[in-house]
């Protein structure tokens, strides 16, 4: 008679901070695991990356603490880095939250540029035994190795570096699963690029995938995003042979289900302790600065003005839509700027010829750019809206034909021509080709991290005479 052991992965990936969420997860995964224990089935808990994110004011106030705490609070086994983690805190932040954490943390392709090792809070790989079945734990994040750098880490291939680790593994263990922050395309490829391979949780690209995908050898799978779902993999394995007899996917919606107390309460806790670590004040304003998404206003004029400063260049645009709602007349706070500006997206510097800035400023002058709605890339705003100018004046007709409206544009008093190069401070969104079309042709000098635009608005409202300099109209109607 052939001897089966049953086990069984929850998963989950693309919190970004949504902790809500975990007050309606917390009890189902108790639950589930309940039952695989009264019937000697064995299990693990999974985050498969970005579960952190600092628009959540929780998350931003605490670095990172609350999140580290309901994993804990949880009962996760292991986790991996998104590359939210990853860019969005510093190391020395990230191991604050990991040192000393129950579970363990995953990574076989991320290391420290000046070590050229991993931190100790990190393994490159894990072996676990969940009855007779010995599992060989691997993961890995998308590498985006320009601005990772400037973060300390080094995040290598991930397929030649799983590879090696497969290698090494597959006659030591019954099962590999790698917990893969890569992206679906990329799960694909990997599995037809690295046999050995049992099983893909993958993230990064936020997909739902209801049921298992198969790709050669290799199963797929994904639990969308923001918590929405909780994901579920049973696994059956021939203990005899040490073989995977069958694997099964699922997912549990979350929606409608009771929240749990406790979760609740320790979010408020870290709520409250955010909102303290938040409160101190950085400016007295005397009147409001204003935000209209759809024309010129002096909070994203302030922005502008504020990227063109702290990059030295001798030009900056930004879109309106960064700044989510007014900053009232009085005491000004990092709650209120987190609030107002909450993406984590950085100050780039790029070289630019003229005829892509006036291309530029021609889309802002059209609805369907201003209109647009804008998903990721670090943005967490509603619309894309126009654009905020600093160093430069723009002269347009608003009756002209669309793509004929600028009628001169000028950089420190003199007029920009088509083919002059310029150094223009701006944002990374614009860099991987969102949002304003034309800013993607820039050649990048130099992204600055971890500076968001907040940190930049921070200081530029205690900057002399910023605030009179941010009333003054660059863009003049003809």
């Amino acid at each position: 008679m052939t001897r089966v052991d049953r086990i069984h992965l929850l998963h989950t990936n693309d919190l970004h901070s949504h902790l809500d969420q975990t007050s309606k997860m917390a009890p189902l995964i108790e639950e589930l695991r309940a039952q695989w224990q009264a019937r000697n089935e064995r299990s693990l808990l999974l985050d498969i990356g970005d579960h952190m994110d600092r628009v959540r004011m929780e998350t931003e106030g605490t670095d990172g603490r609350v999140n580290g705490t309901i994993l804990e609070r949880m009962g996760y086994d292991f986790v991996t880095l998104g590359n939210n983690e990853l860019l969005t805190f510093s190391q020395d932040q990230l191991a604050a939250v990991y040192r000393d954490a129950p579970y363990q943390v995953l990574s076989s392709n991320v290391y420290e540029v000046k070590r050229t090792g991993q931190p100790a809070w990190i393994r490159p790989c894990s072996h676990v035994t969940l009855g007779s079945v010995r599992i060989g734990m691997l993961a890995a994040t998308i590498p985006y190795q320009t601005v990772y750098e400037l973060m300390g880490w080094d995040v290598r291939d991930p397929v030649s570096t799983l590879a090696e680790h497969v290698r090494r593994l597959r006659g030591e263990v019954d099962l590999i699963v790698v917990l893969s922050h890569l992206g679906l395309m990329n799960d694909r490829m990997l599995a037809k690029e690295v046999p050995g391979i049992d099983l893909i949780i993958g993230a990064h690209t936020h997909h739902l995938l209801e049921e298992l995908e198969r790709v050669g050898e290799t199963w797929l799978a994904g639990a969308g995003k923001h918590g929405q779902h909780l994901g579920h993999i049973e696994i059956e394995v021939d203990i005899d042979a040490g073989r995977v007899r069958t694997i099964r996917g699922r997912v549990y919606p979350l929606a409608g289900r009771a929240e749990e107390r406790e979760m609740q309460e320790l979010i408020a806790h870290y709520r409250g302790e955010a909102l303290e670590n938040m409160a101190q004040p950085i400016h007295q304003l005397s009147r409001p600065l204003e935000v209209d998404w759809y024309g010129e206003s002096s909070l994203p004029n302030l922005l502008a003005d504020a990227l063109c400063d702290w990059v030295g260049a001798e030009a900056a645009l930004v879109n309106n839509g960064q700044l989510l709602a007014e900053i009232p007349a009085g005491s000004v706070t990092r709650q209120q700027l987190h609030a107002v500006c909450p993406h984590p997206i950085n100050p780039v510097l790029m070289t630019i010829e003229g005829k892509e800035i006036r291309r530029t400023l021609e889309e802002a002058l059209l609805d369907e750019f201003v209109t647009l709605p804008i998903r990721g890339f670090g943005f967490r705003g509603e619309v894309l809206g126009t654009v905020s100018v600093s160093g430069m004046e723009v002269f347009y007709d608003p009756e002209a034909p669309p793509f004929q409206r600028i009628k001169e544009i000028r950089i420190n008093g003199s007029r920009l021509e088509e083919e002059q190069l310029v150094r223009l401070a701006t944002i990374d969104m614009f860099t991987f080709g969102i949002g304003y079309m034309g800013l993607k042709e820039g050649k990048v000098q130099k992204y600055y991290l971890p500076e968001f635009l907040r940190d930049l608005l921070a200081k530029q409202l205690q900057a002399p005479a910023a605030l009179a300099r941010c009333e003054v109209k660059r863009w003049h109607r003809i």
